[in-house]
Order: C-alpha cells, then sequence, then structure tokens
C-alpha cells in the first residue's frame, strides 16, 4: 500500500487551503468535538466515541469531505477505545505526517481532501497489513451499507456481498 508521507511543516498553514468551506462554515456545520478533533488535532476520549463499538457493516467517510476512508471490513477491536482498522478503502485518500508532538514520534494520519486531523497509525495491527489505523470517531461519519446507493457511494456495495 503506498500513502503520501509529509513532514508536519509540509501540510497547508490553514484549513481554508484544502477545503471549499470556510473555517467559519465549518464551525458551524461540525460540532464542537468534530471541530476540535478534525480541525485542530484534537482527541476524543477512548471508550466513550460514537464508533469505537460499531458493528455494523459500512464505510466510514472524512466528516469533512464525505470521501471514503475505511470499510467495516477492515475494522477490528484493538482495546484502545477507538475505532481501529487494518488498511484504508481508499489508500489515495490517505496522507501520513511526522509527529514529534507529546515527545514521541508517531504517524499522524489526516484525510487528503478535506485535510482532516483523523489519528495516527501504528505498526502493531493485524494481518494482513499488521498496520492499526486509530481513528477519532468525531472525523468520520458512518454510511451503512443499505444506505451506500442513496448516498452515491453504490461502488462500495460489492464489499459486502
Amino acid at each position: 500500500m503506498i500513502v503520501q508521507r509529509l513532514e508536519k511543516s509540509d501540510k497547508p498553514a490553514d484549513l481554508e487551503a484544502m477545503s471549499k468551506e470556510t473555517e467559519a462554515e465549518l464551525k458551524e456545520r461540525l460540532s464542537p468535538t468534530q471541530y476540535q478533533v478534525a480541525c485542530q488535532c484534537g482527541t476524543e476520549p477512548p471508550f466513550d466515541n460514537e464508533y469505537w463499538d460499531n458493528k455494523a457493516e459500512g464505510i466510514y467517510v472524512d466528516i469533512i469531505s464525505g470521501e471514503p476512508l475505511f470499510s467495516s471490513k477492515a475494522k477490528f477491536d484493538s482495546g484502545t477505545g477507538w475505532p481501529s482498522y487494518y488498511e484504508p478503502i481508499e489508500a489515495e485518500e490517505i496522507v501520513e505526517v511526522k509527529d514529534t508532538s507529546h515527545g514521541t514520534i508517531r504517524i499522524e494520519v489526516r484525510s487528503k481532501t478535506g485535510d482532516a486531523h483523523l489519528g495516527h497509525v501504528f505498526p502493531d495491527g493485524p494481518e494482513p497489513t499488521g498496520l492499526r489505523y486509530c481513528i477519532n470517531s468525531a472525523s468520520l461519519r458512518f454510511v451503512p451499507k443499505e444506505n451506500l446507493e442513496a448516498e452515491g457511494l453504490g461502488m462500495y456495495v460489492a464489499l459486502f456481498a
């Protein structure tokens, strides 16, 4: 799997550079938690977020752009309290950024189109990739498999056949 890797300094300086919506429009459309997590690189609490234990079939899209990011088929229980996936549904929509905050070196995961902070990726996940994309629910919107066609995401129905 190929993902784009950037240094923190390579990402756009402000949200409007990547989004058609202004910062004010995003603040109005998103909940305060969604805005803080997706737009200001926040983290929601473990085990107290919308999708950490969601077991329904469907796909998870970027809260900002609506682009497909992860499938329930790649979701697993990592025991961390956040939704975890072993691979993205569309690898080209994922951007990895070296994150040296908090005195450690981690790889931040962002959405390419919406430039949303999603979470981090770690090399301790299950096969077949060995990766664990630890993602904030607040950066995602879940689309159940029965709603994929209606939401213009019919090409992903085959994942659940």
